[in-house]
C-alpha cells in the first residue's frame, strides 16, 4: 500500500534547484525516510546507490574507504579523489553526474562517513542524500559539523491531511469551509477520521495496520512495538544501561505531566524527577535527566512549547512545556499514565494543534522557534501566534464543548492579542466579530492573515 507522503514535492523542488548541497533528512525511526526516499531516488535518477551504515552495506563501504585510503604512504602524494574510488569499489558503475543519487541511511553510525558530508558536497557532482533516526548522536565532539554544506529537511510522523489522502478523504478536507459554509454531514465525516487519526497517529506502519484491518488494538499494539524498538536501538547510543532505563521511565512521566500541568513549569528537569522518583532524586543526576530529555527531543519524539510572558512577544520563556511528535504515540502515554478517556482526548487535541503550529514555525509562517503558549494575569491561553504574514497576535483556545477561554477574552479585550481561534471538535464553525470558532481537525488551514482581510 503506497502512502503518499507531502516531502515528496518538497525532494523534486530540492533536485531541481541543484544546490550543490548535500541534502539532511531528519525525522523519527519508522517515520517513512528510507522508503520515500528510495521511491523518489528510483522514480527521479538513472542511478541509485544505497548506503546503510548500520547493515552490510555501510560494512563494505567502509572497507572500500580502507582499501583506498591505505593506499597512501606518509609524504607520498594522496589518492586523487579517494571517495569517488571507494564508491567505484562499492559499485562499479558508479558514475559522478547528476542523475546519480547516493542515499547514504543512519549515517550516525559512522563519525568517518559523517564527517565526509562536506566533500561530498563540493567534490561530486553527483546528489547526496545522509539521513538517520538517531542523528543527536552526531552533537559529540567526534562529529565534524558540516556548516554550510547540508540543505535540511524534516519528515515527521504522517499528518492529519496525509493520512486523509491516504483513506481517500482528502478532496472532503480541502473543501470544508472553516466557517460552517459546508453541509453538516462533511463535518461530521471530517470528525470521525480526525479522532481515529487521534487514536492512531502517523506512523506509516500503523496507519497501514488501520486501513488494512480498521482494528484499532491492533494500532496501539503496533505503537507499543515501534516504542519499544526505539528504548533498544537507543541502546547502541547510550554508555551505561541505567540511562536506557531511565529513557523508558521518562517518557511516560512526561505524559504525567502533561496531565498535571495547565501553566507550565519552570523547571522541567527538577519536575521530571520528581514524578519519577516521587521527591527521591538520590538515584539519579540532573545530567542523567537532560541526557534523556535531550535525546528524545534529538530523535523526534518530543517537542518543546515556550512561554509567552504577559502578551509580550519579546518576553519568551523557552521549554515550558512538553508534547509529543505524534499523536498515537501521546494517547499511548497518556493512557499508560492512567488518565481517563476525557482527559486523553482534551490533551491530544491540545497536542494535535501544537504539530500544527510547529509545521508553521518550521515554514516560517509564525514568530518562535517552537510553538508558544500565554501566561496573562494569572490566567494560562492554550496557544499564542504572531503571524509574519499581517504581523497580529492571535490567541487559539483548543476547546471541548462549551468550555470557556476567560484568559483569551481577557487578551483579546486588552488588545493583547488581534483575533481569537475557539478550535473544537463538536462545531462546524462561525465569525463572531473577532472571534473565529474553527472545528479544530481544520486547524491546518488556518492561515493567520486576517489583518490583511481586514486592512
Amino acid at each position: 500500500m503506497y502512502l503518499p507522503r507531502a516531502i515528496y514535492q518538497d525532494l523534486m523542488k530540492w533536485k531541481k534547484s541543484d544546490s550543490g548541497k548535500v541534502l539532511e533528512v531528519n525525522g523519527a525511526r519508522q517515520s517513512g525516510k528510507t522508503y520515500i526516499l528510495t521511491k523518489f531516488a528510483k522514480e527521479n535518477y538513472e542511478q541509485f546507490i544505497y548506503i546503510n551504515m548500520v547493515q552490510s552495506s555501510g560494512r563494505q563501504f567502509e572497507e572500500c574507504l580502507n582499501q583506498v585510503f591505505s593506499r597512501w604512504k606518509p609524504g607520498a602524494k594522496r589518492e586523487e579523489k579517494p571517495i569517488h574510488q571507494a564508491l567505484l569499489l562499492y559499485e562499479h558503475t558508479f558514475q559522478d553526474h547528476r542523475d546519480t543519487v547516493v542515499v547514504i541511511d543512519e549515517i550516525q553510525d559512522s563519525p568517518r562517513v559523517f564527517s565526509m558530508i562536506r566533500e561530498f558536497a563540493r567534490e561530486f557532482q553527483a546528489h547526496f542524500i545522509v539521513t538517520g533516526s538517531y542523528l543527536g548522536k552526531t552533537v559529540n565532539k567526534e562529529y565534524f559539523l558540516p556548516a554550510g554544506d547540508v540543505d535540511v529537511m524534516m519528515l515527521d510522523t504522517m499528518s492529519y491531511e496525509e493520512f486523509l489522502e491516504a483513506a481517500g478523504q482528502a478532496g472532503r478536507y480541502r473543501e470544508a469551509s472553516l466557517y460552517g459554509g459546508s453541509p453538516r454531514k462533511e463535518y461530521q465525516e471530517l470528525k470521525k477520521w480526525y479522532e481515529i487519526y487521534c487514536h492512531i497517529g502517523g506512523y506509516p506502519a500503523v496507519v497501514k495496520k488501520y486501513l488494512e484491518t480498521f482494528d484499532r488494538k491492533a494500532c496501539r499494539d503496533e505503537i507499543a512495538g515501534i516504542v519499544q524498538i526505539f528504548v533498544q536501538e537507543s541502546q547502541r547510543y547510550f554508555d551505561d544501561i541505567l540511562e536506557v532505563n531511565l529513557l523508558e521511565q521518562v517518557l511516560p512521566s512526561i505524559a504525567q505531566m502533561m496531565i498535571r500541568e495547565k501553566k507550565g513549569s519552570w523547571d522541567l528537569v527538577k519536575e521530571l524527577s520528581a514524578v519519577i522518583f516521587h521527591h527521591d532524586t538520590s538515584r539519579i543526576t540532573k545530567k542523567s535527566i537532560n541526557q534523556a530529555i535531550a535525546w528524545l527531543y534529538r530523535s523526534n519524539v518530543i517537542g518543546y512549547c515556550a512561554q509567552v510572558n504577559e502578551g509580550d512577544v519579546l518576553n519568551i520563556t523557552p521549554n515550558r512545556r512538553f508534547y509529543f511528535r505524534d499523536l498515537g504515540v501521546a494517547g499511548y502515554f497518556l493512557d499508560i499514565a492512567g488518565a481517563s478517556p476525557d482527559t486523553i482526548a482534551g490533551i491530544v487535541n491540545e497536542n494535535f494543534v501544537y504539530t500544527v503550529l510547529r509545521k508553521k514555525v518550521e515554514n516560517r509562517e509564525i514568530a518562535g522557534t517552537t510553538p508558544w503558549y500565554a501566561l496573562y494575569k494569572d490566567g494560562e491561553m492554550d496557544f499564542f501566534v504572531n503571524s509574519r504574514a499581517d504581523y497580529c497576535n492571535y490567541g487559539i483556545e483548543v476547546k471541548a464543548g462549551r468550555g470557556t477561554a476567560k484568559t483569551a477574552d481577557r487578551m483579546l479585550r486588552d488588545e493583547k492579542i488581534q483575533y481569537l481561534y475557539l478550535l473544537k471538535g463538536d462545531t462546524c464553525g462561525g465569525i463572531e466579530d473577532k472571534k473565529i470558532t474553527v472545528p479544530v481537525y481544520l486547524a491546518g488551514r488556518i492561515e493567520f492573515e486576517r489583518g490583511r482581510e481586514n486592512a
